[in-house]
């Protein structure tokens, strides 16, 4: 029963069949937005749990700050206004009246009000407010919240024009503090990406051009996808003191002289999800790592004689208490029994479709022989997919079991990842002629037509230019330099540093 559309037959048709048939998400009614349906907000609340158990063990605290800003505070700082300039929601009025049967806008406010696209210049407003020494420093903060920008060209997941996020905003006494903590923050970024999402990452700086705005520096964690192209996971900004002189946070050093702070920032979306759909699904749906999977297990009883029912169900019961005694990841196992009145093979394939990692399947049979038939999510189509197992043996083993499967996918998107960056393009000519063929899907195992290539770049800024002829981007600047020189693949001219380059989405 695979999907209507397959990865290879069109990848964005299948990406929006596959958020569909798991019941993820749905486009609403309010243009350019979504309702996150509650599988997808489940995989959103473990990407948080894991990723706010992190954050809070490097000493961050959870505060929550206006989603209405001043413009008055963007204005302060000229770079950042620009970069968000064309994605701003504005608020100009108040309330409004009701005149001849029609709704209209009435009380302008005496400042417009813009809707969050990111909170820097409304913490940075409190920071100014709370630092006065350097005894106050450093503030470690974090925030889960929501955020307005105005997509043109809306995707689920992807790019909506309200989407939920977590961002970071530290202040420090100095410049390497700060770039020390965006740089500790891009790991923690690394660290959930690939041990909890399954989905590798390179990691590294972004070019000037390619940075976020204000920032002095952009650090980013970039995936792969599985048509080629690549997906910025997570940013990290090293802001040196630019929102510290527009916002006036000063404090008085050490030597009892008064300087400006250091600051940074540093977030990820809503955007992980589709990251995961992208790296991990199959054209029979969803499959989503088991350290994320809202549900862990699903049983699914299996009986045609009413008689059946309680023996089946008294079973399953028992068995769902034992399972959710055993952990697997450090937590409890989460498991949930699908007793719904529908026939057992289409709740079977509506949980593979939205990728559980394990489906158990319990009839009368498997009653008397204290057994149960399982699917395992990432093995469906294969011999070793579907088995009959003891109940005891697979209580047993299943916490174990399941960390296997979760590092398997994680191994499996590893190597599509290594086997996709291209190192052996040297010349702008090869370049060109690489890049001029279309993304597919990358079969497993398989080199894809298009996806990454590591190659030089001599950093010239007329460059930007030549990639947006050719419709890629420079993802990233590795942190792993090689330290050799040889030809920029856009110029042609001696050039030392390494760089990532892709199409992206």
């Amino acid at each position: 029963m695979a999907m209507r559309t397959t990865r290879k037959a069109n990848y964005p048709q299948w990406y929006q069949e596959v958020v569909s048939e798991a019941d993820m998400a749905e486009n609403s009614s309010s243009p350019g937005c979504m309702v996150i349906k509650a599988w997808g907000y489940g995989i959103w609340e473990r990407i948080q749990r894991v990723m706010d158990e992190q954050i809070k063990e490097t000493g961050h605290e959870n505060y929550y700050f206006p989603m209405f800003i001043p413009l008055s505070f963007f204005q302060k700082e000229a770079d950042h206004v620009e970069g968000f300039a064309k994605e701003m929601a504005v608020v100009t009025h108040s309330r409004l009246v009701n005149e001849d049967g029609k709704l209209k806008p009435s009380s302008p406010l005496d400042e417009p009000l813009i809707v969050r696209p990111t909170s820097e210049t409304i913490i940075a407003d409190s920071f100014s407010k709370w630092v006065k020494s350097y005894r106050d420093l450093p503030i470690l903060l974090n925030q889960w919240a929501n955020v307005v920008r105005w997509e043109m060209r809306p995707r689920l997941f992807l790019r909506t024009r309200e989407f939920l996020w977590q961002e970071g905003h530290t202040v420090h006494a100095n410049a390497k503090e700060a770039e020390d903590e965006t740089k500790r923050m891009l790991e923690v970024y690394r660290d959930v990406s690939e041990n909890a999402l399954a989905m590798p990452v390179l990691v590294g700086k972004k070019p000037e051009h390619e940075k976020f705005p204000g920032a002095i520096d952009t650090y980013c964690i970039e995936a792969m996808m599985q048509d080629g192209k690549a997906l910025q996971a997570g940013t990290s900004h090293f802001l040196g003191q630019n929102f510290a002189k527009s916002a006036d946070i000063k404090f008085v050093n050490q030597n009892n002289a008064q300087e400006y702070a250091y600051t940074s920032s540093w977030g990820v979306s809503t955007r992980l999800i589709g990251g995961v759909i992208m790296c991990h699904a199959d054209d029979d749906g969803m499959v989503v790592p088991p350290c994320i999977a809202p549900y862990q297990i699903v049983i699914v009883p299996i009986f045609k004689k009413p008689e059946d029912k309680e023996k089946v169900s008294a079973y399953i019961e028992n068995l769902q208490k034992q399972l959710k005694n055993q952990t697997s990841f450090g937590e409890k196992i989460r498991v949930k029994v699908d007793s719904r009145d529908k026939p057992s093979v289409d709740k079977s394939w509506e949980w593979i479709r939205k990728g559980a990692p394990m489906v158990c399947e319990i009839g009368p049979r498997d009653v008397d022989n204290n057994g149960l038939m399982l699917k395992e999510r990432i093995y469906l189509n294969t011999p070793e997919g579907k088995k009959i197992m003891n109940s005891d043996e697979f209580v047993a083993n299943v916490g174990k079991r399941l960390e296997e499967l979760q590092h398997q996918m994680y191994e499996k998107a590893k190597a599509r990842l290594e086997q996709n960056i291209r190192t052996d393009i040297t010349s702008p000519e090869d370049f060109a002629a690489y890049f001029a063929n279309s993304n597919e899907w990358i079969e497993d195992g398989k080199q894809g037509k298009v996806a990454f290539v590591r190659g030089k770049w001599c950093g010239d800024t007329a460059t930007e230019e030549i990639l947006k002829s050719m419709k890629i981007t420079i993802r990233c600047i590795p942190f792993d330099q090689s330290g050799t020189t040889g030809k920029c693949l856009l110029t042609g001219k001696e050039a030392t540093l390494d760089v990532i380059y892709a199409r992206s989405y």
